[in-house]
């Protein structure tokens, strides 16, 4: 009987699922660097949406399927740092593959390392928690007070613009998409350029429309990463629409699309990196300003500009659960399915 033992948070209603490698009957990760050992989960020949099967991707398609996980599940694989500076490193994960970047799961593992005394932190006041993602190094500010996480800052690897208003046609019409890096490659497209609201009720259109965009995107050159093939290709479509300013900046709503259509409940922590970053090159969005970014379900979070292409995203993580999930040998479902 194979047994998978799990921490479980959300963070602005995305769930994020922590399994730590170093547990007993874990599988190897081999690999000298974070970026390295994710290939390796890939395997060659693979990429992050189509993983050639191996043993940990066995786990991860456990984790995902149903009856244990959802077509909407998200987590990571905790493994060790690059190198000392680090407290320790991750592999994301969804129900699709694997990914390079995920600014709400970093806030998650943020709050898990300080939670469980990973990380020794105050009653009250700050801890940075620094992570290695395949896509550099990242950390986690836990703000705490009162003795509990009261939410997480993260701060991203450097944003930047990679082309701007590349016309794209899609089933409800053509568009505009803007491409910009900060850990994955996102295209942002404003929503009622397509005739859709970012509301719950329009959720499949903006899925199909996410996707073909994705997919006329495909070889576009500014998807290109000059860190290579795991950084390039557009990973996430970004479907927004403009509310009023606040007193403290911008003020947007969207629902991002990524992998093979999955629907990201938060408003997507390395996807709002991309979005400050092009609305600081608007002159949108200047210093002391902040972007208040909600999601398709509400929830919020907040980002900010700093030098360099840096960017901050704030919001907070709350842990769901503790899992140990089995499979018997004599279960005809195996691993499980996905709807």
């Amino acid at each position: 009987m194979t047994t998978v033992r799990t921490v479980d948070y959300h963070t602005a209603g995305e769930p994020f699922r922590i399994v730590d490698t170093a547990a007993p009957g874990m599988p190897p990760v081999p690999g000298d660097t974070v970026a390295e050992r994710c290939a390796t989960a890939i395997g060659p020949g693979g990429s992050g949406t189509a993983p050639r099967r191996g043993a940990l991707d066995d786990v991860r398609r456990l984790l995902v399927q149903e009856p244990r996980g959802h077509a909407g599940m998200y987590g990571g694989f905790v493994v060790p740092p690059d190198d000392d500076g680090a407290h320790f490193g991750v592999l994301f994960w969804h129900k699709d593959g694997w990914s390079t970047a995920c600014g709400h799961g970093t806030m998650a593992l943020g709050a898990w390392a300080v939670d469980s005394g990973r990380v020794a932190a105050p009653d009250d006041g700050d801890v940075p928690v620094r992570i290695d993602v395949p896509a550099g190094r990242v950390t986690a500010t836990v703000h705490r007070g009162g003795g509990r996480t009261t939410g997480v800052t993260f701060r991203n690897v450097p944003a930047r613009v990679g082309a701007r208003k590349v016309p794209v046609a899609t089933s409800l019409g053509l568009t505009e998409a803007d491409i910009a890096h900060a850990g994955a490659c996102y295209a942002s497209v404003r929503a009622r350029d397509l005739g859709l609201d970012v509301t719950p009720a329009a959720l499949p259109s903006l899925v199909r429309a996410g996707q073909e965009v994705r997919a006329a995107l495909a070889t576009h050159p500014a998807a290109w990463h000059p860190g290579g093939p795991l950084l390039s290709g557009v990973y996430g479509v970004i479907l927004y629409e403009e509310l009023p300013d606040t007193p403290f900046g911008p003020h947007q709503r969207n629902v991002t699309v990524f992998a093979d259509g999955q629907v990201d409940r938060s408003p997507c922590g390395s996807g709002t990196s991309t979005r400050l970053a092009l609305l600081a090159e608007d002159g949108r969005l200047g210093p002391g300003e902040d972007l208040l970014n909600e999601s398709v379900t509400g929830t919020v979070f907040t980002g900010r500009m700093l030098e360099g292409g840096v960017t901050e995203v704030t919001g907070a993580a709350y842990r769901t659960g503790e899992h140990v999930f089995v499979v018997d040998r004599y279960d005809a479902l195996g691993a499980g399915f996905l709807l």
